[in-house]
């Protein structure tokens, strides 16, 4: 089982204040999950305060993915739709929803990570539905691929920012 219930405010309570750092050292996770290709290939997700961090390694090859509202601090853009570096693409998507569909999408994330060991979920005190989740799998012949999910409750506006990465060194 890959859910916590964290017991620390977040950093992070706005879609608007993400963004995103490449290559950049992996900051301390509140809760992370570390996924193994079945050859040398590791994948760590982390759920930051301020959102989250992806470190992927196979070989003597390395990426760290940060989504944060600390990446713009750190030298890093504000969270873009598309992304690319070698070896490496990024999409996201920023969401409104109606609070049914909002609250739907968070027990999804949250039961879907209760049963799958590739999924990390973790859910911030305050509001019901803050949270984090992200899940991984190896791809064939080297590399991961990723998604993670953003949810921001509020009472008239519910934002739900979705990214998809793909990394093969």
């Amino acid at each position: 089982m890959s859910l916590h219930d964290l017991d620390v405010e977040p950093r992070d309570v706005s879609a608007e204040a993400l963004g995103l750092l490449l290559g950049a050292p992996a900051p301390a996770a509140l809760a992370e999950l570390t996924l193994h290709d079945g050859t040398a290939g590791t994948l760590t997700l982390g759920v930051l305060g301020a959102s989250h961090v992806v470190t992927a390694g196979v070989g003597g090859h390395r990426l760290t993915e940060q989504v944060s509202c600390d990446a713009l601090a750190a030298g890093g853009r504000e969270l873009p739709e598309r992304a690319e570096a070698v070896g490496y693409a990024m999409t996201s998507a920023v969401t409104e929803v109606p609070r049914a569909e909002f609250d739907a999408t968070a027990a999804r994330l949250r039961a879907v990570a209760e049963r799958d060991d590739h999924w990390l979920c973790a859910a911030f005190p305050g509001a019901a539905g803050a949270l984090t989740a992200l899940t991984a799998a190896a791809l064939p012949g080297g590399g991961w691929t990723w998604e993670t999910w953003h949810l921001y409750p509020g009472a008239e506006r519910s934002v739900i920012v979705t990214t998809q990465s793909r990394w093969t060194p």
